[in-house]
């Protein structure tokens, strides 16, 4: 699958890059940030994936979270993909900036007319891998996924749906219970339909609960001045004592005085950095 690179920056001895590629599961032209270390010149390196959150594309982490010193430093290819399909002229996509356009929510959409284009879940966790371990130096048996927000709910459902397929998981702020919340009833109601049922396969809090073993560290670090943790659209505590029933291991920090902003992520991306190195460098 062709690869086009757009932009190439060099960042505390690697390379902060981008590249476009036509999806084949997404049916349009994605972008993708991938930052390779040094360590990257010499050998194959473990992967990262950053999931972002609504109405973010691949280049908020990579311009406001100051990530790559500690990627450089622990030898960690990071990689951050696009949060939705981009230019697909379905109707209503951008209408609102919680649905459609910069909102996918890691789902395959079932329900037109989103089911063609809307299939994040199975581009980050299929189809993005397979590009990036054909076309640069990683090792595949190394990986691991964090995120923000929307894309916290991302890659914890990731790594729940998956048992195995990533080292470690963590989390910025992430949407818990989606099928509790507003912005999770609404994306899940266009995206899946209104059979809740059918919901329940993309929700972290009811995962952890048929997770079928206990081999998963999550970090995650919630800002306690955070408008959305107050306003409800995040309820970590559902996922944390789901967590707490199944003896999941789970750190969870709420921390004082931070917000749901980028200067919070920028604050502990170091301490997640290093989370990560622990298991994929091990």
């Amino acid at each position: 699958m062709a690869l086009k690179q757009i932009s190439s920056n060099k960042c505390f001895g690697g390379l902060q890059k981008v590249f476009e590629h036509d999806s084949v599961e997404l049916k349009c032209k994605m972008k993708f940030a991938i930052y390779l270390p040094p360590k990257a010149e010499t050998g194959k390196c473990p992967a990262l994936y950053w999931l972002s959150g609504l109405t973010c594309t691949e280049q908020n982490f990579i311009s406001k979270s100051g990530y790559h010193q500690a990627a450089s430093e622990h030898g960690l290819v990071v990689i951050a993909p696009d949060t939705s399909p981009r230019g697909c002229n379905i109707k209503g996509e951008d209408d609102s900036w919680d649905f459609g356009t910069g909102a996918g929510f890691y789902v395959d959409a079932t329900q037109d007319p989103w089911k063609t284009n809307y299939r994040m879940y199975s581009y980050v966790t299929v189809e993005l891998p397979q590009l990036i371990n054909a076309n640069f130096p990683v090792d595949p048996q190394r990986m691991s996924i964090f995120g923000h927000s929307m894309g916290g709910h991302g890659a914890l459902i990731c790594a729940l749906k998956n048992p195995g397929k990533y080292k470690s998981v963590s989390a910025f702020a992430p949407i818990c219970n989606p099928v509790l919340c507003p912005w999770g009833k609404k994306a899940f109601s266009g995206y899946l339909g209104t059979d809740q049922g059918k919901w329940k396969s993309y929700d972290a809090t009811l995962l952890v609960k048929s997770y079928p073993d206990s081999q998963l560290d999550i970090l995650i670090d919630q800002g306690k001045d955070d408008q959305f943790l107050s306003d409800g659209q995040l309820l970590p505590d559902n996922f944390i004592a789901a967590c707490t029933e199944k003896k999941i291991p789970v750190v969870f920090r709420l921390q004082e005085g931070y917000d749901h902003s980028y200067y919070f992520i920028a604050t502990f991306i170091i301490d997640h950095i290093r989370h990560h190195a622990k298991y994929l460098n091990a």
